[in-house]
């Protein structure tokens, strides 16, 4: 074979792949401009740039920047649509491993259960514990109640012997009223001056990003997503019911298991730093597998980039639609999900 052949073989192999990155690439960079130049004060796009630049290149920039733009584009906006972007990957890559491992079409972190559980052990650290391991309290707290909504989903499930995929997801609903029930008491015998701060957690929110809020989220997305997209094989086989997934060698409880931890880990912490936002999970891993087909190497991948580019531009919407107010982005994803469920139904008759 010749250098030239060889050169045309990797060329087609690699240009799409090459082609298809470059314009997820463009998109993402499109949607993250766009999300920081609007906002109650717009900032046209070269100003970003140049702000971007200036931080990242210091000295390399020659253009006058007010303050006020530079403090608005890089302590504000910038680690906010970065929260979203993270946040989304998670919820998105979530729910995409869940819908596989329990065959429901239905099945997502909010519905069960598994992000109110977050949202319990952050109430509890904020309003009753308090900051007792410093900045891991939160995060960690959530973690731990996600994990515990998601032993008492299972483990209700198990012993009601209701273990089918439609049953499991009612099961996640009927927890998850009980835990936001609790979680409601918490807050109702918790200081009147600190609740007000809940509120964020209650109904969703990226107001409160920093920098360096967004090295933890990153931290747990990172690996777990990878351990994840590792585990496609066995999603897919698991999607198929467990008498397939058995007769290849599966240890099908252990497995299910195992990915409802890695699910509670990335949805604590997610939910530790954004409050509870819903529907991100469930619609993504949907409109994914409408263009991408079934395959679970490309629907967990494509789920966590569909959700970082949605739930950046529902927190654009949600800072622009009532501004200089700022709705909580939990509002717009549910009615985004409200409107997504109506659209299946229709789609199904």
């Amino acid at each position: 074979m010749t250098e030239t052949t060889a050169a045309r073989l990797i060329g087609r192999r690699l240009g799409p792949k090459l082609g298809l990155g470059g314009a997820l690439a463009a998109i993402m960079l499109f949607t993250v401009g766009f999300a920081v130049c609007l906002g109650t004060v717009p900032v046209p796009p070269m100003t970003v740039l140049a702000v971007v630049l200036d931080h990242l290149l210091p000295g390399m920039i020659d253009r006058d920047i007010s303050v006020g733009q530079a403090s608005i584009v890089w302590q504000i906006r910038l680690p906010r649509v970065i929260l979203a972007g993270l946040v989304g990957a998670g919820l998105g890559l979530v729910g995409a491993a869940l819908q596989s491992v329990t065959r429901n079409p239905l099945a997502d972190p909010h519905l069960l259960g598994i992000s109110s559980g977050g949202a319990f052990g952050a109430i509890a650290a904020l309003l009753h514990t308090g900051m007792f391991l410093g900045a891991l309290t939160v995060p960690l707290m959530a973690f731990a109640g996600a994990l515990m909504a998601t032993a008492l989903v299972l483990g209700v499930a198990r012993m009601s012997r209701a273990c089918s995929a439609d049953r499991l997801v009612l099961t996640g609903v009927a927890v998850s009223f009980v835990i936001m029930a609790l979680a409601n008491i918490l807050i109702f015998l918790g200081d009147p001056r600190a609740t007000h701060t809940v509120v964020f957690w209650m109904l969703g929110g990226l107001g409160l990003a920093q920098w360096s809020h967004l090295p933890w989220p990153l931290a747990v997305l990172l690996p777990c997503g990878f351990w994840l997209w590792s585990r496609s094989g066995s999603l897919n086989a698991m999607s198929l019911g467990d008498e397939t997934a058995s007769s290849l060698g599966i240890e099908v409880e252990r497995f299910r298991l195992s990915i409802f931890v890695a699910a509670a880990l990335i949805t604590g912490v997610m939910v530790a730093f954004s409050g509870l936002i819903g529907f991100v999970g469930l619609m993504m891993p949907h409109l994914v597998r409408l263009v991408l087909g079934g395959d679970n190497s490309r629907v967990l991948p494509g789920s966590a980039f569909a959700g970082a580019v949605f739930l950046i531009a529902a927190d654009a919407l949600a800072r622009f639609a009532l501004a200089p107010e700022d709705i909580p982005v939990g509002v717009v994803t549910g009615l985004c999900g409200g409107l997504f469920f109506i659209w299946m139904m229709s789609r199904k008759a």
